[in-house]
């Protein structure tokens, strides 16, 4: 218990050092109103980042008790249950609009996606590198954009892309042999992530933050829940379902309110500084999960793991800083 505790606290050490740094820049600038605010939107982006790992690592609690796709269905419906019920209270009736319904099916099937792709890798792999890997979500973000937005590829974007895709590929070299297909998980997560980003760009201000939240959750606990039946009943071992024991029930709400939390707070965090100045807070999410992986599973990154993930957060951080990374920050649930 010693060692564990020293490692929480190297750990915890190491996030307040990335906070520091963020923290930093604005020391230099006038007004002190102006950086209080500066820095309540960095806690703000700090926190709920953290909470995105909470849940992941509670997801991980529930390996081969319940598969990871039922887990994302519970998650939502729970979710949009309680966001239909704010909503309501807020908006009243007025507030269950669904504008331009295309796009918010693929909003809501895009994260359908990304949760059961994600949530089934944290089960088989280690948290730290399917987080790890889910972060080449703002690289694919970009490719997209340029596909089907018909946006600019800058050379600053093939560049990042490919550094994340160096990444991806020395992270999963010892997965793929050891897990096969399931590895890339965490790269269709990424891709899901990606579609959902593209997605809200087509929706943006066509509603409150409340609704659109509540939109996607809608959605995407259909979508999951269809594909949980499917699977169950297509004769899949790896979903099928039993009655699920109190405990999944449990985490299951925790896990949605703590990702809905989470959303609301890096929602405020970007109305306060802006999606750019909180897009490095992200990789405080990449930290939290190499944290509960190493102190909670005992998964200890190998030399192979580390370099990766040094790859993609450096291919994340030269996107972000020439001005291409995408206006929201990638989250992985």
């Amino acid at each position: 218990m010693p060692k564990r505790l020293r490692d929480l606290r190297l750990c915890v050490m190491a996030v307040a050092a990335v906070v520091d740094r963020a923290v930093a820049p604005i020391n230099g600038q006038d007004g002190l109103n102006l950086a209080n605010h500066y820095k309540s939107a960095l806690l703000l982006a700090l926190v709920g980042f953290a909470l995105l790992s909470v849940g992941d690592a509670l997801v991980k609690t529930m390996a081969g008790v319940w598969p990871g796709i039922a887990i994302g269905a519970l998650r939502y419906v729970f979710g949009a249950v309680g966001l239909g019920v704010a909503l309501l209270v807020r908006e009243g009736r007025a507030g269950f609009r669904f504008p331009r319904l295309r796009w918010q099916i693929v909003r809501g099937a895009s994260v359908a996606v990304s949760a059961m792709s994600f949530f089934t890798a944290v089960q088989v792999m280690p948290i730290g590198e399917a987080t790890a890997i889910s972060f080449t979500s703002p690289m694919i973000t970009a490719l997209l954009a340029a596909l089907i937005l018909r946006e600019p590829m800058r050379k600053e974007t093939w560049i990042a892309s490919g550094m994340a895709f160096v990444g991806v590929l020395v992270i999963l070299r010892p997965n793929f042999l050891m897990l096969g297909p399931a590895a890339l998980l965490p790269v269709i997560a990424a891709t899901g992530m990606a579609l959902l980003m593209i997605a809200n760009r087509k929706v943006a201000g066509m509603g409150s933050a409340l609704s659109m939240q509540f939109n996607v959750a809608l959605i995407g606990a259909i979508c999951l829940v269809s594909a949980t039946v499917a699977g169950h009943f297509g004769g899949l071992a790896f979903m099928q379902l039993t009655v699920p024991p109190a405990s999944v029930a449990i985490k299951s709400v925790a896990i949605a309110v703590t990702a809905s939390t989470a959303h609301m707070l890096i929602y405020l965090a970007t109305t306060r500084a802006g999606p750019a100045a909180i897009a490095p807070m992200t990789y405080v999410q990449l930290l939290m999960a190499g944290m509960f992986g190493w102190v909670l599973f005992g998964e200890r990154p190998d030399f192979a793991a580390a370099t990766g993930s040094l790859v993609i957060v450096g291919a994340g951080i030269y996107l972000w800083r020439s001005g291409r990374a995408p206006p929201e920050p990638a989250m992985t649930d």
